[in-house]
């Protein structure tokens, strides 16, 4: 099974002022099993790109499951800058990558969500209406505050969001402290919970906790397929 390449336009308008055009051209990468069944539109983390070795390793995974996965760049990352693009380009690129995702896979629900902040977009465009005929949300470490500064102010959108949500988060994840996130879920009809038992917020484990990144990997996956397939 080979990944296929894709680039698509993602175009919006500046906000103030005459409102002037904007466009990105971006890259995405499809990984369709012969048995898809679903398929997953996943945005990156914020200082990582389509091709790092999680985000590999999870569509890879969801391969296995038989969930297809469109994973897709954002301008910053896409012209090699480190600062990520406004919330209004970023979650732009969510709606224009679940569109392209559609039209390469009409027959298949469609499921978006992502790393970190790609989820967290994902669930901002949600919230706007953004993402018509989805099926779900799937978030891979949900950012819930800044690194030493917990709080929910992060969270004041998902309960705008309509479809069903999946968290995937690690114990040890000090972007979202398990009482606080616990503290937003509870009041969420639509949300899951799944805690990674050891797992920090790139889903690392300590070696004294006789688990693998490896466990820890096929965990995450048959978590989010099982979910997906069950929607």
């Amino acid at each position: 099974m080979k990944e296929q390449e894709i680039r698509f336009s993602v175009t919006g308008k500046r906000s103030g002022g005459n409102g002037d055009p904007w466009k990105h051209e971006v890259t995405g990468l499809l990984l369709r099993p012969g048995d898809a069944s679903h398929m997953f539109v996943m945005g990156h983390g914020a200082g990582a790109g389509i091709r790092h070795s999680f985000m590999q390793a999870v569509a890879e995974g969801l391969s296995r499951h038989g969930v297809a996965t469109f994973r897709y760049q954002f301008p910053y990352m896409e012209n090699g800058r480190k600062r990520p693009d406004h919330h209004s380009v970023l979650t732009k690129t969510v709606s224009a990558a679940v569109v392209s995702a559609f039209g390469l896979a009409s027959d298949l629900p469609i499921v978006a969500g992502g790393k970190s902040m790609g989820g967290r977009m994902a669930s901002r465009a949600a919230s706007m209406r953004e993402l018509p005929n989805l099926m779900g949300l799937v978030f891979l470490g949900f950012p819930l505050h800044p690194l030493g500064k917990p709080g929910v102010e992060r969270a004041g959108h998902l309960s705008e969001v309509r479809p069903p949500m999946l968290f995937v988060q690690g114990t040890r994840d000090k972007l979202a402290t398990a009482e606080l996130l616990s503290e937003v879920t509870v009041s969420l009809r639509n949300a899951v919970v799944h805690w990674v038992e050891g797992a920090d917020h790139s889903f690392k484990v300590l070696k004294r906790s006789g688990r693998t990144d490896t466990d820890v990997l096929a965990e995450i996956t048959e978590t989010t397929a099982t979910w997906i397939k069950a929607l």
